[in-house]
């Protein structure tokens, strides 16, 4: 049996998506900036799936804005923002995805004070800080939705509520790429001027993301060509991935909190059985408060790569922490910062399910994860 629990790194396409890029590709490869038949049919591709991903968000298609990827969007959000106020000053969380942090990085070298606040045991950002620590040349904050590695769910909407009653003019962005597709929001209900999002989370193509401007908000644009997407993001559409990207966020949508609700219960289904069957474990996703598809959970005399392998070799497919930094050396500074023990971060394991999730699948998981953990735990003891 073939068991994919990673999909917060990223998800198996919806077939009909899959379809719909070849097609798109193979027959309607006609650039969208062309005035001829061919770049115009293009160009409706593009408009059809801007209002697909718009209409999810509930704004206006032209407040939609298509990138690379997840990543791209939170550079020009970030740096976008930053390079058109006045403001010098940011604020974040010391539990963005490294999309963000790098981007932060760049930033600060670039004479930007960057402040990132700390997260309390369950990963949430303290909101009386965040309060005190908005100035008047607080130009962003940037907030993820829902953490890529323990699945904690900020209160984003009472973080937007605060930084603009202290400071309006304070641009505040959200990462909702773990999100997005997975649990339902609006763009009105989170407060935020700015959303990263991400298509090959929702299971659409790789290589497309888009990023929601609220109302045209003020945004320098990081890359500069021949003025597609208002040169908010110019450079030649990439219409077989945009239209992917369309028809998976429409698809994610529909039944949305259906979806959700049966994750969710999936999940306590495997995180009942793996704490039921197996001692010395430490859940690291809050038991509340968390987002429907992720568990996080450490094993105690475990080591996370030698249990991800033996998982795999069994079909089942997991992650020791995200995937943007699976090559770094180094305990995760997520668990780091909400204080997991040491020698439980290097046994962590990342759950991450999606709708194409069955029960069969959750309770074959469970099985052979306490079988590996014992025999594990058994060779160590030798």
């Amino acid at each position: 049996m073939d068991v994919y629990l990673d999909n917060s790194s990223t998800t198996r396409a919806y077939k009909d998506c899959a379809e719909l890029v070849a097609d798109v590709m193979y027959n309607w490869y006609g650039n969208p900036s062309s005035l001829h038949r061919k770049g115009i049919e293009a160009e409706k591709i593009v408009k059809k799936a801007r209002e697909q991903v718009a209409e999810t968000l509930k704004v206006s298609p032209g407040e939609i804005f298509f990138t690379s990827g997840g990543t791209e969007a939170d550079n020009l959000a970030i740096i976008g923002a930053a390079k058109a106020s006045r403001g010098r000053h940011i604020l974040s969380m010391s539990i963005e995805h490294p999309a963000v942090l790098n981007t932060l990085r760049h930033l600060e070298k670039r004479g930007y004070t960057v402040e990132l606040l700390p997260v309390n045991s369950k990963g949430i950002v303290d909101l009386e800080k965040l309060s005190s620590k908005i100035r008047k040349d607080t130009a962003l904050v940037s907030c993820m939705y829902v953490n890529n590695e323990i699945g904690t769910v900020e209160p984003v909407e009472k973080i937007g509520r605060i930084i603009k009653s202290v400071n309006p003019s304070t641009v505040f962005h959200i990462d909702a790429v773990q999100a997005y597709g997975k649990m339902p929001f609006t763009a009105a209900s989170t407060g935020a001027d700015l959303i990263s999002l991400s298509s090959h989370k929702i299971h659409g193509p790789k290589g497309v993301g888009a990023l929601y401007v609220k109302n045209k908000a003020k945004l320098s644009p990081i890359l500069f060509g021949g003025g597609q997407q208002d040169n908010v993001r110019p450079g030649t559409e990439n219409v077989p991935g945009i239209a992917g990207f369309g028809l998976a966020a429409q698809k994610s949508y529909e039944r949305i909190s259906e979806k959700a609700s049966e994750m969710e219960r999936l999940k306590n289904r495997l995180c009942d059985g793996i704490t039921s069957r197996i001692e010395n474990v430490t859940v690291n996703t809050p038991a509340v408060g968390a987002a429907p598809h992720i568990l996080n959970i450490s094993f105690g005399y475990v080591k996370s790569e030698v249990l991800l392998h033996s998982l795999e070799a069994e079909g089942i497919y997991v992650s020791s922490g995200s995937a943007c930094s699976s090559h770094k050396k180094g305990p995760s500074y997520v668990l780091s910062a909400i204080g997991t023990d040491r020698n439980m971060i290097d046994g962590s394991i990342r759950f991450s399910l999606s709708e194409f999730t069955t029960a069969e699948e959750i309770d074959y998981t469970v099985r052979k994860v306490q079988e590996h953990v014992e025999k594990i735990r058994k060779l160590l003891k030798r």
